[in-house]
Order: structure tokens, then sequence, then C-alpha cells
């Protein structure tokens, strides 16, 4: 007995159907998938792959040049008994406390004051404070090496000057920490600022009107109105500024070197990796230390998600 071909049945054409008309109109407008292409297939080379070659490197034990091995889970079971990651996870958490928190809280003080109506010039202000952004960041850690030097640096004459001991500022935790936290400091404050300022200047200004005829004195203006109404504005600040604190490199690594400097106080999560991938060739377990510093940065933004907006 003959079968009957599947296509012939006229319940599976009408299922067919649908599909069969999704690449017709795919091919109709071929011009337009065209033209958004290049976006989708530079990324699939340059985020896309990279992504999951790392996955599969970790897993692997390969020098860069060599056949690769497969390796298993023990890049992973090495990393977490790594004194020297945690250590790197412990630096950029600190250098992240010494950066972040002074950082926002400057870039909302001088968005208040920019959006203040006493304040003259204020385009000028606000290219002056995103100026450092685009700086070049290895010309920056160039200068604050010099500032924070041991021998000759800047902040040392100006204590010496006034009577004070001078201090090996690159030669304890403190001092080599605080030395990076401030170049971020420096770059990213007008940045942060430039984006509260667009909030601020969201809000209504019948409401801090309102507020006068009230009598509620500037600060409670600040606290009662600017800052809940600023909320949506101040988590993607603490998002981003939590993000890219975790990915700290240029600045240690022009510092204080490859090492971290003086008992690896300046090691962070990404030179770390930096240095086990590109200096000891050990690119499995570099990709390995990038998959945990991705889990740290999930937790460690969720975390500060949560306490953020509850606190918002």
């Amino acid at each position: 007995m003959q079968q009957t071909p599947i296509v012939s049945n006229p319940s599976n054409r009408a299922a067919l159907r649908p599909e069969h008309s999704r690449w017709r109109e795919a091919w109709k407008n071929r011009a337009v998938y065209a033209a958004i292409s290049p976006f989708y297939i530079l990324f699939a080379v340059f985020g896309l792959f990279p992504i999951l070659f790392s996955l599969y490197l970790s897993l692997q034990k390969w020098d860069g040049i060599g056949t690769m091995s497969y390796n298993g889970l023990n890049n992973f079971q090495y990393m977490v008994t790594d004194p020297l990651f945690w250590q790197s996870v412990g630096n950029t958490f600190v250098i992240w406390i010494y950066s972040t928190i002074p950082m926002l809280f400057l870039a909302l003080v001088i968005a208040f004051l920019l959006n203040s109506a006493f304040v003259r010039f204020r385009s000028a202000y606000r290219i002056a404070y995103f100026l450092p952004n685009v700086t070049s960041i290895v010309a920056v850690a160039i200068i604050f090496s010099t500032v924070f030097a041991n021998k000759y640096g800047l902040l040392n004459y100006m204590l010496t000057a006034v009577g004070l001991n001078s201090v090996q500022w690159l030669n304890f935790p403190f001092g080599i920490q605080t030395a990076i936290a401030s170049m971020v400091v420096w770059r990213w404050t007008g940045y942060n600022a430039i984006i509260y300022l667009a909030g601020l200047q969201s809000i209504p200004s019948q409401l801090y009107e309102a507020a006068k005829i009230d009598g509620a004195s500037t600060a409670q203006s600040f606290f009662r109105i600017t800052i809940p109404l600023l909320r949506p504005v101040i988590l993607f600040t603490v998002i981003t500024s939590t993000i890219g604190g975790m990915q700290l490199f240029t600045e240690p690594q022009v510092l204080v070197g490859n090492d971290g400097g003086v008992g690896n106080n300046g090691m962070t999560i990404v030179l770390y990796l930096y240095r086990e991938a590109f200096v000891n060739n050990y690119f499995g377990y570099a990709s390995a230390v990038g998959w945990g510093m991705f889990v740290i940065i999930v937790l460690f933004s969720a975390l500060n998600w949560t306490i953020t907006k509850e606190r918002a």
C-alpha cells in the first residue's frame, strides 16, 4: 500500500505555510536585513565568539601556541583555592569602595550646583567636568604616578612644605589603593555629574516652588524631592559604576605594573587575568578567572541594586 506523502496532507501544508510565508517575507526585505547585518556580523565575530571561546578555553589547558588539552573543571577548582585570585578580588572591592562612594557623592553635589539658578557659565563648567572622561587613561595614570611618587612626588612636596614627613605612597596597601581610586574619581566624577544633571533637569520646578512656599529648607528639598525622583538615575550610576569598578585594569597596570606593586596590593581581578594570560601564558586559567569575575559582577550588581532600590 502506497503511503501518502506528508506534504500532500492539507493540514500539514497549512502548518508549513506560515514558515514559508516568513521566509518569503524575509527574502522580500533582504535589502533591509542586508543594511543592518554589519552590526550583527561584527557582534558575532568580536562579541559572541570571544565569549563562547573563552568558555571553551576555560575547560582547556593551553599556553597560547601549542595544542590544547582538555582540563575539565580543574581551572575553576584551582581558582577557588588560589590566594592571589582572592587577594585581587579583595583589592578590587577596596578600590571600588574608595572610589565609587565619594565619586557618586561628589557627582551629585556638582550636578545639584550646576542645576542651581545662581551659577553662571554652566555650559563651560559642564565641558570642564566632562573633559577628564575623554582624556587618555594612560596619560592620566602617568600624571598620577608623578603625583603619588615616593620620591619627588607632588603630594610629598606639599607634605614636606608644611613640615610633615613624606609618605611612601606606593609602598603600602592604603597608599597604592588610594592612588588608583583617586584616578577613578578624577576621571568619572564629571561623567556621572552630567548624568545626574540630566536627571535633575527632568524634575518639575513647580515641586521646588511648592516646597519653598511650604517652608521647606534646601536640605529638605534635596532629600525629600531630589533624591526620590532621581532614584532611577542613581540606580543606573550605581550599576554602571559597579561594573566599571570591577574591571579596573589600565590604572593599576600603568601605576604599579603587571604584578600589582609591593605585596600585590594593586592587583585587581582584570590585571590578574591579564597577567595569567599574556605574561604567564595560562590562557585556560585566565579564561576561568574571567568567568569567575563575571559571576562576581552579577552577584555584586544584584546586591547593589537591591540595597540602592530599598534606600533610594
